[in-house]
């Protein structure tokens, strides 16, 4: 006879399995699949807040305590794939997302200063997620030349966002 413990485990597995995989099409849920892979250091099965660092690590940036446990509070239950999805599918809802997504996509490579290393932020354009092509890359380096700073070798992420959602981010 189960105990109670296992039954409870039981409905909370059935919770969590709701329709989020309807929200989008299969190859979104298999994007995700893939970036939730990628982010899945330990590969547990679970976003912790080590995986979370390894990524920012990987980007070339430094992730404060404060913003890993930020983001971990998002939610209640651990992070597992469900729990991934659901969560983009409640960032999904709003019409400013998209330059919401935009913003935080840039500042996620910013060093310091508002400062993007482009050799970096092209190894990372060309080798995870969407990979985009070497032809792609350069088109896009191009159309950030205004704010490329060949003596540093940087681009100013400020002026990336401008340009990319029509005004400007305040941090």
């Amino acid at each position: 006879m189960p105990s109670k413990g296992s039954r409870g485990s039981s409905k909370k597995a059935k919770k969590s399995g709701s329709n989020v995989f309807d929200t989008f099409t299969q190859d979104q849920v298999s994007q995700f699949k893939d970036g939730f892979t990628i982010m899945d250091r330990d590969r547990d099965g679970i976003l912790n807040k080590g995986d979370l660092r390894g990524v920012f690590d990987e980007i070339g940036r430094l992730a404060t305590e404060e913003e890993l446990d930020g983001m971990l509070a998002e939610s209640e239950a651990p992070i597992n794939f469900t729990i991934f999805l659901s969560m983009f599918a409640a960032k999904s809802t709003g019409e400013n997302d998209e330059d919401e997504v935009i913003i935080k996509a840039i500042r996620a490579f910013e060093k310091s200063d508002s400062q993007i290393d482009s050799e970096n932020f092209k190894g990372m354009l060309m080798g995870l997620g969407d990979k985009l092509s070497e032809g792609e890359v350069e088109q896009a380096f191009t159309a950030f030349d205004d704010y490329f700073d060949e003596d540093t070798g940087m681009f100013d992420a400020n002026g990336i966002i401008e340009m990319l959602v029509g005004a400007e981010d305040n941090k």
